[in-house]
């Protein structure tokens, strides 16, 4: 990939083009606490991710999702991750906790991301699941296929649907995409940097790795704070 993709240019008082650093947009997963989507918001996160899927450690209820979203201010988008979502359970969350998109982690087709957006009224992510045995050819099929997606959001295969907090090899990801892409999959404040360098994503996405150590759903604040350090880092560099 070109270094300079995704790296605006300004142009000076004498007409010099200037290179403006990129911004990887930040999206804080598996909010459960008012004060964890305060400490996201303060540390300029671009997004947060709130889970509907019950099994999940991180899932929150529709009371819980409304008490958290209540303060969220303009411009940080509010994502609602669903894993192959009822039309009743997918309207029900819509109808009450202001949604800003639906992030599809589980085994939805096209048509049927398509079709519940629809009834939603709301862009949609589509996650893809990246096992070893995974060929660049498959992501840039699976990526045509959902074409209809605003982005596509690489997350690591495990057994469930995601949060396991491994990663994958982040050189399968066609060049081609990386525009598209939310990179997710086991980052934290020490990798992000080198990710950020290798796939150039538009965003990227954590959940396991700003939680208290071996505490699913339990935000660390320190950790967090050091993840969105490290992107900031990673762009400047």
């Amino acid at each position: 990939m070109n270094p300079t993709d995704n790296i605006r240019t300004e142009t000076s008082a004498g007409g010099a083009q200037q290179a403006m650093p990129r911004r990887t947009r930040i999206k804080l997963c598996g909010m459960s606490k008012p004060s964890d989507v305060s400490c996201a918001i303060d540390l300029g996160a671009d997004a947060i991710g709130l889970v509907f899927y019950p099994p999940s450690s991180r899932s929150v209820s529709v009371a819980q999702a409304v008490e958290l979203v209540q303060d969220v201010p303009p411009f940080v988008s509010v994502v609602g991750l669903f894993v192959n979502p009822t039309l009743d359970w997918l309207s029900e969350v819509v109808s009450n906790v202001g949604l800003s998109l639906l992030q599809f982690h589980g085994d939805e087709t096209a048509d049927q991301c398509e079709s519940l957006a629809g009834v939603a009224g709301l862009p949609w992510l589509r996650a893809l699941r990246v096992a070893a045995d995974t060929q660049p050819a498959d992501l840039v099929k699976s990526a045509l296929n959902y074409s209809a997606a605003s982005g596509l959001l690489f997350d690591t295969h495990v057994e469930g649907y995601g949060g396991g907090g491994k990663v994958f090899d982040w050189s399968l990801i066609p060049a081609e995409l990386a525009r598209r892409a939310v990179l997710s999959g086991g980052l934290n404040a020490q990798n992000v940097s080198d990710a950020i360098h290798r796939v150039r994503p538009y965003a990227v996405d954590v959940s396991s790795g700003i939680e208290v150590l071996g505490a699913k759903g339990v935000k660390d604040h320190a950790r967090m704070a050091a993840f969105v350090r490290a992107v900031r880092a990673a762009d400047a560099g």
